[in-house]
């Protein structure tokens, strides 16, 4: 169980340090939340200058100054009233697959929503792309995340344009569940063209974030939440990204965790698909619906089922029928012989193939001679001859 004094440093820290920080995450390892924030608000140990050997002088300031400006209680007061709550590491719901990050571990996790995000993490699948998206990426993700909600997989994404946007919907209208990981408050709705979707999210899902009440995102917050998209699922997908996409660094972030990284592949002449196509010649696995997705990461034995073109009734056949099918003429009648002629088989043998090719559909003779038929064969198991 936290303590009071745990949860109101770490509310705390959350302003006074950027997400990711490691040398910050050093710290807190070493003295704790409390005895990290204590230091940082000791005047001695500023003019000492010697409690955080290692850590360059402006950094430090940095954390000093916005240390002394906090006020944890109301941040925790400001998320209660938007139905917020802060989980921090020793909490029941705190997400342990976090503490992969080392010292960039978040400090706390700011959330919305009803679920408790440590059980449906265990089952979550990370779905990012390109935010100016194809209509084919964003069918792509709306399938792929509406697939997987359908077996109750929860999506991760960040709920920006284009491709998170799309995976989010797709959970949605699956009526499963989803989770937006922001680079900002979780009471600011960023983009503010998604306010509603983000909202739908708190309602039906969980909407969380690093950052406290009334932050607002930068790119460097952008990428930094990746990591967390990437060490909360079992592995991430790819929709749609260029070489430089910010959904390579969730995908890299992803492998080094060790967690499974996939792939949806795109057109060889279209950009938005080369970042993805870089990581499908690596290591990334490539996937192009949700039973694929689910049988790396599911359970043993959730296998995709088999994919190949239909079975059609010359398939069926034996050897030495097809070898003689593929020796009738197109198109006009021939004699057994000659038919035997090109199949390499006897008379005796060509008649006897071409008797049975005759029960099936294939051919009819036409006086001494035999031809394709001109009809459709229907299925090699209707029953032919008799009840």
């Amino acid at each position: 169980m936290t303590s009071d004094d745990e949860r109101l440093a770490r509310a705390a820290l959350t302003r006074a340090v950027e997400p990711g920080d490691t040398h910050a995450g050093r710290w807190l390892r070493e003295y704790g939340a409390p005895g990290f924030l204590e230091r940082l608000r000791d005047p001695a140990g500023a003019q000492e200058g010697a409690l955080f050997p290692g850590t360059g002088e402006k950094r430090v300031d940095g954390w000093r100054r916005r240390a002394a400006a906090v006020e944890p209680r109301r941040d925790l007061e400001t998320a209660e009233a938007h139905g917020g709550r802060l989980v921090v590491p020793g909490d029941a719901e705190w997400p342990r697959q976090l503490d992969d990050l080392g010292d960039a571990r978040p400090v706390g996790l700011w959330i919305r929503g009803p679920a408790d995000l440590r059980a449906w993490a265990l089952r979550s699948v990370a779905v990012v792309g390109a935010r100016a998206c194809t209509p084919y990426g964003a069918h792509m993700a709306t399938t792929l995340a509406s697939g997987l909600a359908e077996q109750g997989w929860v999506v991760v994404s960040g709920a920006a344009f284009g491709v998170d946007g799309a995976a989010h919907r797709g959970a949605l209208a699956a009526q499963g569940a989803t989770v937006a990981v922001l680079a900002c408050g979780v009471d600011v709705p960023y983009p503010r063209g998604h306010a509603g979707l983000i909202g739908r999210i708190a309602e039906q899902g969980l909407v969380i974030g690093e950052l406290p009440p009334g932050s607002h995102p930068t790119p460097s917050r952008f990428i930094l939440r990746n990591r967390v998209i990437a060490a909360l699922t079992r592995g991430t997908v790819v929709v749609e990204a260029e070489y430089r996409s910010g959904s390579l660094v969730t995908a890299r972030s992803a492998a080094r965790l060790g967690r499974h990284t996939m792939g949806v592949p795109g057109a060889v002449t279209s950009g938005l698909s080369a970042g993805v196509h870089e990581l499908l010649r690596g290591e990334a696995t490539l996937v192009t619906d949700a039973a694929e997705v689910i049988e790396l990461v599911g359970d043993m034995g959730q296998l995709a089922p088999a994919r190949r073109g239909p079975v059609l009734p010359r398939d069926l056949l034996g050897p030495d029928a097809a070898r003689v099918l593929e020796a009738m003429p197109a198109g006009r009648p021939a004699p057994v012989s000659t038919i035997g002629d090109r199949a390499g088989s006897s008379t005796d043998d060509t008649l006897a193939r071409l008797y049975e090719l005759h029960s099936l559909g294939f051919v009819e003779r036409q006086g001494d001679d035999w031809r394709l038929t001109n009809t459709a064969t229907e299925g090699a198991n209707v029953r032919r001859g008799g009840t």
